[in-house]
């Protein structure tokens, strides 16, 4: 590569508008669709094809988008604008009125929106640091860059693609439905996943994705067993406790622990070279001073919230200061775990992270607007960290992993501009059709959650869950250690019921394991065509499903 070679720029007229247009787009469409379905679809590799399609559009000027870094800007402004959308700020607002007060609508938003912004600019500034290594897994940031240079490589790389994708596709429709099984589609993104990332993160997750779906029958085969022992009370549906949290919890403390070891090791490397060799563009005292800045940003944040909503003056100036703290607490440690397990397995367990802190919250006794407002903001910190942590990884392949430093940490610089106006456009998109979402009662469904679980209160069994599971869940991070997330995986296996995903995972590992010494870079391209193939038909199903 090139001594010096000059980045396209995000603000570049032509890709800015470009970049724009389809974002407001993509945000109008996410927030539809997690309305509507309840998910977001993979908003990375659309944005890619829909960047490839127009740079072969026969009119002047789209020629320029042949470049793929101008398609790497378009699709991370793209899928920043409709993950920030749906997911943060669209979900956080939701909260509100599922709760049955839109007083502080603008306030929430407001917060979401710098959460959101926050939640970017730190995993920008951590992306290739020890704790968060450029040659991690971030499956689907692979799966996006495969699908953008065998687009415009074509050759055999370009045919094995389309194959893939087509493939992906077909296998997730509904040609294969199997009611009897449980099955409607089967899971292509999680073989595509499986050919791409870690082996054992992807075991501890299709094993907690298996005894997640199929507790009922293991509850039937052990209870007896259990009570033989004098352990009763074992729960037919782990669905229906707070055990899947609990392990998170556990699996979550641990975590923390391990990462502030990564940081506050003695590295004795000027580079931010780890003890393995590696080489980090991100040194360990940078990410120190990174993630020390993020947390004042998040503090900052929270108070900003607390004076734009008014809810100071609900609770004394002791409680206050714990709200303060805990929503700063909250808010970092919630896209650290959220992007260990985007890193790892492309997952994000966001949702399931947030509850567990507005759980704990709600035995701090905060009042309900304080608990709501927590949750909005926690949850809008970790969704954008995972997506632009794909992004960033699409990035760095096409870029040439990291070759010309130059021009690499140029790119990283015009991805975070691309990003955080795709935040900010996100903010614009849902201030203007947040109302018109309520008033067809068209919200995520994971707001309702949030909003019972807040009226609810909890009773002192679910504490007594939390805390024996959290004990499990230590013991598996720990034993698993930092690099392998083995807890981190296996609780978000517990907390999502889809088995036959876990049994898929299993599958395409067996397949992986006899080829990939061989056949690597051939699994790595049907892998990611495999995800953007169950991503084309995914987003086509869920706008079929919400337009039609």
């Amino acid at each position: 590569m090139e001594a010096h070679k000059e980045h396209v720029k995000a603000l570049e007229i032509r890709t800015l508008f470009l970049s724009i247009l389809v974002s407001a787009a993509s945000a109008v469409i996410c927030m539809q669709i997690i309305s509507r379905i309840g998910i977001t679809p993979n908003t990375s590799i659309i944005g890619a094809l829909l960047a490839m399609i127009l740079a072969r559009l026969p009119i002047g000027g789209m020629q320029a988008f042949r470049s793929l870094d101008r398609q790497n800007l378009v699709q991370t402004m793209t899928s920043g604008a409709g993950f920030a959308a749906a997911n943060c700020t669209l979900l956080s607002v939701s909260i509100f009125y599922a709760y049955g007060d839109m007083a502080l609508l603008i306030p929430m938003l407001l917060g979401a929106g710098i959460a959101t912004l926050i939640g970017m600019h730190l995993v920008y500034r951590t992306f290739d640091s020890e704790l968060f290594p450029a040659t991690g897994s971030w499956p689907p940031g692979v799966a996006t860059a495969q699908a953008l240079i065998a687009g415009d490589e074509g050759g055999k790389k370009g045919r094995n693609l389309l194959v893939a994708i087509i493939l992906g596709a077909v296998g997730s429709s509904q040609l294969f439905t199997f009611p009897a099984l449980g099955i409607r589609g089967l899971p292509m993104a999680g073989v595509g996943i499986a050919f791409i990332a870690n082996v054992t993160a992807m075991v501890a997750l299709a094993l907690g994705l298996i005894i997640r779906g199929y507790f009922p029958i293991i509850s039937a085969w052990i209870a007896p067993v259990a009570e033989s022992f004098g352990f009763v009370g074992i729960p037919a549906d782990l669905g229906k406790t707070y055990i899947p949290h609990g392990f998170m919890i556990g699996a979550g403390a641990i975590t923390l622990v391990q990462a502030l070891m990564i940081i506050f090791k003695d590295k004795r490397t000027k580079d931010g070279g780890a003890e393995t060799g590696e080489k980090y563009t991100v040194s360990s005292s940078s990410l120190k001073m990174t993630l020390s800045y993020h947390v004042l940003l998040f503090a900052a944040g929270a108070v900003a919230l607390a004076v734009l909503s008014g809810i100071w003056s609900e609770m004394s100036t002791d409680k206050l200061v714990l709200w303060i703290v805990w929503c700063t607490f909250s808010a970092t440690v919630a896209p650290v775990l959220v992007g260990l397990s985007a890193m790892h397995s492309g997952w994000f367990p966001g949702f399931a992270v947030s509850i567990i802190f507005l759980s704990l919250g709600i035995f701090m006794q905060f009042p309900p607007h304080a608990l709501v407002l927590l949750t909005g903001y926690v949850a809008s910190t970790g969704p954008c960290f995972a997506d632009m942590g794909y992004d960033l990884k699409t990035g760095w392949i096409i870029r040439g992993r990291g070759a010309n430093l130059e021009y690499e940490m140029d790119g990283r610089r015009q991805q975070m501009i691309s990003e955080v106006i795709g935040g900010i456009i996100a903010v614009l998109v849902t201030w203007g059709l947040m109302r018109m979402h309520f008033k067809l009662d068209m919200i995520p469904p994971v707001s309702r959650v949030f909003a019972a679980t807040v009226k609810a209160g909890l009773h002192p069994e679910i504490m007594r869950q939390l805390v024996v599971a959290s004990i499990f869940g230590a013991a598996l991070q720990f034993v698993g250690g930092a690099k392998r997330a083995i807890g981190i995986l296996f609780a978000t296996g517990l907390l999502i019921n889809n088995p036959i995903y876990g049994i898929g995972l299993l599958v395409a590992l067996l397949i992986r394991w006899p080829l990939e010494k061989k056949y690597k870079p051939e699994l790595e391209i049907y892998g990611g065509g495999f995800v953007a193939g169950d991503g084309i038909y995914g987003f086509v199903n869920a706008l079929i499903r919400t337009f039609g």
